[in-house]
């Protein structure tokens, strides 16, 4: 009896799920946009420290405000990013101002906090000793408890640092560029495109790990005698 042997038919893999020659292909286009992430987030971050510094300051002066301010700033987080987004567009339209203001916002309540908590918890001996040397109360926020209070800051920096960056990727259903630019082109296309989706989430997540580890560095250069603290 003759046996034919049948040879499978190779299975059709398909392209696979990263193609590093589209990333070749587009790497200009990956750089413009890493960099518009980065000055989203740098610019929403920066924008939030003056007003939570000037916010945290009220409230320390007048410690009835404490309250209004958080529960203002905390009404504003839960806003969803989307939303804020959709309605400030009839006002500002597809403008830098229009994902700037809920990026900012959405860094207050955790800034805000964060300030007031590190200033309150400098020890009442070091304010005592610093008005027994004739300063100010002024002098004595400035010079002696908002740098005390600088491992708390940082630690709420950290925090709204990764949220801000993630925040960003919303930003591009505006036309504003970052990183989310590769999600919706990844996904919107008629044939979704992993890769693009892979870059950015990706880049983005490398950016958070990056950043988040800059500003604990820093924490460690501007306020060196926590590393003693926590040494013992």
């Amino acid at each position: 009896m003759h046996v034919t042997a049948v040879t499978p038919l190779a299975a059709d893999s398909g392209p696979p799920i990263f193609q590093w020659r589209w990333v070749d292909r587009n790497a200009d286009d990956i750089a413009q946009r890493f960099v518009e992430h980065i000055s989203l987030t740098g610019a929403a971050l920066g924008i939030g420290l003056v007003v939570s510094i000037g916010l945290a300051v009220l409230s320390l002066r007048f410690r009835w405000s404490y309250g209004l301010i958080l529960s203002t700033a905390g009404a504003l987080y839960v806003i969803p990013s989307l939303g804020a987004f959709a309605v400030l567009v009839p006002f500002f339209g597809l403008t830098f101002v229009t994902a700037m203001i809920p990026l900012a916002t959405y860094t207050l309540l955790i800034l805000i906090r964060n300030i007031v908590t590190g200033v309150d918890q400098v020890p009442n001996e070091v304010r005592e000793a610093a008005i027994g040397m004739g300063y100010t109360r002024g002098r004595l926020l400035w010079q002696i408890e908002l740098p005390l209070a600088v491992p708390v800051v940082i630690a709420g920096l950290r925090v709204a640092a990764v949220t801000t960056i993630g925040l960003v990727t919303v930003t591009s259903m505006l036309g504003l560029g970052g990183l989310g630019y590769f999600i919706r082109a990844g996904i919107q296309t008629a044939t979704p495109n992993p890769t693009e989706i892979i870059v950015g989430v990706g880049l983005s997540v490398v950016l958070a790990v990056v950043v988040d580890l800059l500003l604990w560095f820093s924490e460690r250069l501007l306020a060196p005698w926590t590393r003693k603290v926590r040494a013992r």
